[in-house]
């Protein structure tokens, strides 16, 4: 059976100013979102399902349609505040989506086969895609089989500004030990440093693994996530900012012995567009690999 892409498309992009899901960024006006899924299905997966919100159906219909139906299966699922486990109400003032780890599990009555997790404003690369299809294509993968694709701290940062990234330690076997999500990280006289829980900053490795939430699971995480997250909610449904995340799913699973988590390693290069100002290098890196015959333009023959 093949894998399954999910796209985390319902990301509000408050920094960005703008729906960054359905910007034209590729020489033919594809999207981010574009090369994500000629390179999935170039590598072997078999349906991507797509987790937006209502509120941007349209305009997210409006550029996509059945741009890819031809080529692979295609289905969507909505995030929503009001998807909660059973027992659980929205609180009074809550805006943002629940999380990434929310986001993954609304998507649960559409998938049965191993799958793989992606935001849809971050540009992987095709070898990306196909060393963790190739994971997850594995006959007879065991439950708990857990991945993720890590790429150098160093490589992630933006010129425009901090950023956010899970920062993770390895063993001696490459299996995830832990990924701490750190914030405000940038580039300071020459040294990569972050903000800690009490605003200092602190200096870290650029060469340390993050992850840039690139994934593979196999479908047990969906009861493991719930299970998780009815916790999570009895203790911060009040919390109007907290967000559960995929990190905070993936640390307890190993930490109990429910999963093991490989980090894999690729040659693809990560670039992204976390702010506005980060758009005409995407835009100019994107043109260069089309000119390198990487891809094709436009990127879909129709």
């Amino acid at each position: 059976m093949k894998p399954t892409l999910v796209i985390l498309a319902a990301g509000m992009g408050s920094r960005y100013g703008g729906l960054k899901q359905v910007d034209a960024l590729g020489p033919k006006g594809e999207t981010i979102i574009d090369y994500s899924v000629y390179d999935a299905i170039r590598a072997g997966f078999g349906k991507v399902v797509f987790v937006i919100r209502k509120s941007i159906e349209k305009d997210f219909l409006e550029v996509f349609g059945n741009r890819f139906s031809s080529d692979v299966k295609v289905e969507i699922a909505f995030q929503e505040l009001d998807m909660l486990p059973q027992g659980f109400k929205v609180p009074e003032g809550r805006e943002k989506p629940w999380g990434t780890a929310h986001a993954v599990w609304v998507t649960r009555h559409l998938i049965n086969e191993p799958f793989a997790v992606i935001n849809a404003d971050d540009f992987y690369g095709f070898d990306t895609f196909r060393v963790l299809a190739q994971e997850l294509s594995k006959p007879n993968l065991e439950k708990g089989s857990y991945f993720m694709v890590g790429y150098k701290l160093g490589n992630t940062l933006s010129e425009q500004g901090a950023v956010s990234r899970g920062i993770c330690s390895t063993d001696a076997n490459g299996y995830l030990l832990d990924v701490v999500e750190r914030t405000h990280i940038e580039r300071i006289d020459g040294q990569v440093k972050y903000k800690d829980e009490n605003g200092n900053l602190v200096k870290v490795d650029e060469n340390v693994p993050v992850s840039m939430n690139f994934w593979g699971f196999t479908p047990d995480f969906f009861a493991y996530t719930e299970k998780l997250m009815t916790d999570f909610f009895s203790n911060q449904i009040g919390n109007v900012k907290a967000e559960f995340y995929i990190p905070t799913v993936v640390n307890r699973a190993i930490k109990e012995g429910v999963a093991r988590c490989k980090v894999l390693e690729t040659k693809a290069e990560w670039f992204g567009v976390t702010y506005p100002g980060d758009r005409p290098r995407v835009v100019n890196r994107l043109k260069e690999l089309t000119e390198n015959g990487v891809y094709s333009s436009p990127l879909w023959s129709r």
